[in-house]
Parts: C-alpha cells; structure tokens; sequence
C-alpha cells in the first residue's frame, strides 16, 4: 500500500508541477488573446444574458434555463475550496498566493467560455432525448474519430474522481466540520447527506437544476455578504492586507509567528493550483452543465458560464482571502478551513467558526450535487444510459462511507485524477480554438 501511496504522489507531483501549471495558464492565455480579451471586458454583457435566461423557453433546445445551467455549474466549484483550498493556499505560498488567484481566474473566465461554447456547439441528443455535451463530446464531434481515445480518457479520469473530489471527501469535511464545532456524529451526518442527496438526484437535471438555481445564490450572497461585514469590522487592517498581497506576489514570505515562510515559486504554484481547483477552469466539469442549457447560441451560453469562474474566485475566494489576511491568523501556523475559522472568529467571536462551519456544509452539499452529474454523464458517455442508475446508487450509498472514513488516500488519488481530467481537456481547447474564434467573431458582428 505505501508503494502504491508513493508511486500516486510521484504521478500527483508531475500532473499538479510546473508543466500543468504552465499548460493551464498557457492555453487560457493564448484563448484570452485570441479573444481580444472578451470574456473580461463583456462581463456586464454576460450578467444581462444571466439575468434574461433565468426563466425556461421552450423555443430553445436544451433542458434547463441558461441562469440554471450556470447555478449547477457553480454548485460544483463554489466549495470547500473556497473555504479551506483558500487557506491552505495562503498557509503554502503567503498572502500572495491570493495574487496568482485572481489572476488565475481572469485568465480562466477565457478558459471556462471556451468549454461552454463548445460544449453547446458539439452537443449530441442521448437515448432519453437528453442533450448532452462536454470534453468528451466535442473531442469526438469536433476533432473526430481518430480523437475518440483522448475523450474517453477524460471520461474515465471524471467518473473515477467524482467518487473522491466531489463525493466522499466533501461528506468527509461535512461530517468533521460539524462534529468539531457542534459534536454532530459523523454517521449521522453521512445518513443525512444520503438523503438529501438522493432526493434531489432522482429528479434528474431538472431537479438538480431547479436546487441549484435556489440554493447557490442564497448561500453565495450570504456568504459574501457576512464576509464583508467581516472585513468592515478590519477596516484599518485592509490597506496593509492589499500591500501583503500585492508584495508578496513577486517578493519572498519571511517566516513570522507560525508561519514557516515561502519563496516566490510557492505562492505562484499554490494560488493557481488553488484557484483551479477552486474554480475548475481548464478541467473539463462545468461544460457538462452547461450543454444542458435551453439555448441555440453557444457563444450566449460561454458568456453565461465565464461569470462562473469571476463569481467563485473573484467574489467568494477574495472574501475567503481577504478575512484571512487582514485578521493577521494567517500566521498563527494553522491551515485549511480552520485558519478560516480562526480569522472568521478574530473578527466575530464566538459566532465566526459556526459561520465557516455552515457555509462549509453547504457549499459542500451542493458541490456533491453538481459532481454527481458530471460523473452521470461521464458515465454514460462510456457505457449508455443504462448505467446512470448503479451509477447514482453507488455515488448515494458512498457518502456515509465517506464520512466516517480518513480520507488521505482518496483525496490523493482524486486530486490526482482530477488533474488528468484537465490534460485532454487543454488539448482540445487548443485545437478546437478556431472554432471558438470563429463563432464568437460572428455573434459579435450580428451584434453590431
């Protein structure tokens, strides 16, 4: 087992290194400017489309409304890594980690339109008159035959890594949260999380979307807005926050209280990885959701997913950051959700941990909804139809096994795979680019 265990850290340092980091950044820098800096200039233009596609229109193919589509995208990518991947990028790399995560994201929003525009443009009608699409979908649809390998690749690594980064250790960080801070035991929570699972997965897309699109903006606003009255409470510790930030982006972090210090090298590695893994820019996993969108647009809906990435890193992990940061707890040698809660609770004590605790749970809750479909249709796409029912039996029945259990391994493996999902991807987003020019190019012109 320990063999094993160092081979999967061997591999796991290669795919989260230096040639991953650069590839992800690499192919959303060349899509930025391929796209003349769209995805950040349109922004406004993308919230008016969110605002317009709130309600469903039959008119258009598709099985849920474009704001829905996005909402069940957000409910994957808007958890625990906004919490403890946040803190846990701080503790690695400093306060500038924080810098290389906003810039992470912005060169994301490019990426993550990319995958939506090709992922309507390449979508395929299943056996159940479901429009499905995704990394797989336009591999086989829009790079052809000889391509169908590298699709089948991402769709292995997604189903296999659903089970680890988007079931079993979210109902794990559930279970322990709330057993540390309210003595909750941790099969009882694994029994809940079953079934409220569950009965939001036997309605299918349309239930996941119609939760999603209820819950991710509650607890979103929810959680922006508790932390800026957080950081309202540090006002006079802001300006010195921004200038740690900013400083030690580009300089070393001297070792000061509990914190161990770190070069430059670290904050730039841990804020991008952080970042994607916070938003999931470049792996392939909100495309999924939003080929199910009612649209017959594919550059509409990418305007609509590109706000994804801004609403997750740009507003809940700057939130997340920030309290960190201006509290000054980032030195006090703790990390992950944790130092999240200390800084929480620098500023609100007594209430400042069970607040990070909640969010936690929901924003885990939802990100185990919106893996499950990604694993459905990763699933699906390898086998058919008919293997999306065990499929979701398994994904329900893992979440108890999940909560009681030390994860160490799983997380390795998933986190692993996780970052195997992304290789593919990259490789058709870049051959696949001229595609995305092209239709954005045109919708632009019509436009005008």
């Amino acid at each position: 087992m320990d063999e094993i265990e160092s081979i999967i850290k061997s591999i796991n340092g290669v795919v989260w290194g230096p040639l991953m980091l650069v590839l992800i950044l690499g192919v959303g820098l060349f899509l930025s400017l391929g796209l003349k800096l769209m995805p950040v200039l349109k922004i406004p233009h993308g919230f008016s489309l969110l605002w317009s596609g709130r309600s469903a229109d039959q008119a258009h193919k598709g099985e849920i409304p474009p704001f829905q589509a996005l909402m069940t995208a957000l409910s994957a990518t808007v958890g625990t890594g906004n919490i403890a991947g946040v803190a846990t990028a701080i503790f690695s790399g400093g306060p500038g980690a924080l810098f290389w995560m906003w810039l992470t994201a912005l060169i994301g929003m490019a990426t993550k339109y990319a995958e939506a525009v090709l992922a309507v443009r390449f979508r395929e009608t299943d056996d159940r008159g479901q429009h499905v699409g995704g990394p797989m979908y336009y591999i086989k649809n829009g790079l052809g035959k000889n391509w169908v390998w590298l699709g089948f690749l991402f769709a292995v690594f997604g189903a296999c890594a659903g089970f680890g980064i988007g079931n079993t250790v979210q109902s794990n960080s559930v279970a322990d949260v709330l057993h540390t801070t309210f003595h909750v035991p941790t099969i009882a929570t694994g029994i809940v999380l079953m079934v409220l699972v569950g009965a939001v997965l036997i309605g299918g897309i349309k239930r996941i979307g119609s939760v999603a699109g209820a819950l991710v903006p509650i607890m979103a606003i929810a959680y922006i807005l508790i932390g800026l009255y957080a950081l309202a409470l540090n006002a006079d510790q802001l300006p010195n926050a921004f200038h740690l930030i900013f400083t030690h982006a580009f300089t070393p972090t001297a070792a000061t209280g509990g914190f161990a210090g770190s070069i430059v090298w670290a904050a730039i590695r841990f804020g991008v990885a952080r970042g994607i893994f916070s938003n999931e820019a470049g792996l392939g996993s909100a495309p999924m959701a939003h080929a199910s969108a009612q649209t017959n647009d594919p550059v509409r809906q990418g305007l609509v997913a590109m706000l994804g990435t801004f609403i997750d890193t740009i507003l809940v992990c700057s939130i997340t950051g920030l309290v960190i940061v201006s509290s000054g707890v980032w030195t006090s040698g703790e990390t992950g959700a944790s130092l999240t809660g200390a800084a929480f609770n620098h500023s609100m004590p007594l209430i400042g941990q069970a607040v990070v605790a909640i969010a936690l749970a929901i924003f885990a809750f939802t990100t185990i909804i919106g893996w499950s479909y990604y694993g459905e249709r990763c699933v699906e796409f390898l086998l058919g139809v008919k293997a999306i029912t065990p499929y979701r039996i398994l994904w329900i029945l893992a979440l108890p096994l999940g909560a009681t259990l030390n994860l160490d391994f799983v997380w390795l493996v998933a986190d692993t795979l996780n970052a195997m999902m992304a290789i593919p991807n990259l490789i058709a987003l870049a051959l696949l680019s001229p595609v995305v020019f092209t239709l954005t190019k045109s919708y632009f012109a019509n436009q005008k």
